[in-house]
Order: structure tokens, then sequence, then C-alpha cells
């Protein structure tokens, strides 16, 4: 997969079970690129984290109060439901990661592109500011894309299975 695949397509196999066709490819990126955004209220939550707040901390707070904004498709019953979730969290780790990041640095949020692909959206997320053009490495594009396909499958710790097993109880 590190070889021939992008982590786009690993997400879907991961998802669905099987590599997407181009067909598919496509349409899953189109999904995952028109759910980049975070509602402003979301962002508006990073200042009531201190400047120097664990970014993890700030990430998991936040997508923990997904619920609240999205709570019309959170039934973890009904399978379009899930996947509407599925895209929106794929779509939205990376707006709210650099958010923690940008916070941290007291520098202003940079809003997504989706023009770019996933993962030089999230690099210029993190590092572009307003006041200077950036310009997306594409080799860090690339090493970001190859080592997301690595973590993919190998980022299943104690605390990811606990949460695994406990959700899929329905608690």
């Amino acid at each position: 997969l590190a070889e021939t695949s992008s982590f786009m397509e690993v997400a879907y196999l991961l998802l669905l079970g099987e590599l997407p066709s181009a067909k598919q490819l496509n349409e899953f990126n189109g999904n995952i690129r028109l759910h980049t955004m975070i509602n402003e209220s979301l962002l508006r939550f990073f200042n009531g984290f201190h400047h120097n707040a664990h970014p993890m901390a700030m990430v998991s707070a936040v997508i923990a109060s997904m619920s609240a904004f999205y709570h019309d498709t959170m039934d973890i019953h009904n399978p379009r439901h899930r996947e509407i979730f599925a895209h929106r969290i794929i779509a939205k780790i990376p707006t709210i990661a650099a958010a923690a990041h940008k916070h941290s640095l007291g520098q202003p949020f940079v809003y997504p592109q989706n023009n770019l692909d996933y993962c030089s959206n999230l690099l210029h997320m993190l590092f572009a500011v307003p006041c200077e053009p950036y310009q997306v490495d594409p080799i860090a594009s690339q090493a970001l894309d190859l080592l997301f396909i690595l973590h993919a499958d190998h980022e299943q710790n104690a605390s990811t299975s606990t949460v695994r097993l406990a959700g899929s109880t329905g608690a």
C-alpha cells in the first residue's frame, strides 16, 4: 500500500474493506473536501484553552464537542449516519489539529483550501500565515501521506482499543 496507494485510498480501504476504483476515489475525495471546514463556534472553542494547553487535549475536546453540532447524524445503527460521520471526522481532523497548533503558537487560524490534496491542505493550515504566501513542499506532502498510510493500520493502541470496544457495544 505504501508504494502504490495514497492515504485517501487507504482510508477508503479501512472504511469499506476494498481499495477504491478511480471513480470511487474521486467521489470519496470530493466528499472529504466538502467537510473540511469546521463550524465557527467550534473554532471559538480554542479561545477557551490556555495557549500552552497540550494540543491533543484541545483536539480531543473539540472532537468530543462535534456531537453537539452534528447530532442529527449520530445514530450508530444507521449506516448512512456512520458514513457521514466517518467522512466528517476524516475531513475535519486536519483542520482541528492545525487549529490547535496555531492556537499554541498564538497565530491566527488558517482555513482549509479544498483545491489542495489531503496532506498538502494540512501542511498549508499548519504553516501558512495570512500575511505571506505559502507554497506547500510536494516532497513534505508525499512524506506526510506515506506517514499517514503507515500509521493507519498500526496505531491501534490501548486507548483506541478501549474506545472501539466501548463504541461497538453502543455505549
